[in-house]
């Protein structure tokens, strides 16, 4: 069994090692997504609405 102290050391040694991003990455990073997202959002929207209009025309 590991000792859970034995395991918050090494999780320390392994954050240390990780590179983290700069200020300007995370930032363009954030906004791609933001972006990304909202344009997905539209087109299932859009596809949701087509859908519905369809089966509303089928329904009559």
């Amino acid at each position: 069994m590991v000792n859970p102290l034995d395991f918050l050391r090494e999780v320390r040694v392994e954050l240390q090692k990780v590179v983290w991003p700069t200020w300007p990455q995370t930032f363009r990073l954030t906004v791609i997504v933001v972006i990304v997202t909202i344009a997905v959002g539209f087109f299932i929207g859009g596809i949701d609405l087509a859908l519905t209009k369809l089966t509303e025309l089928l329904l009559e």
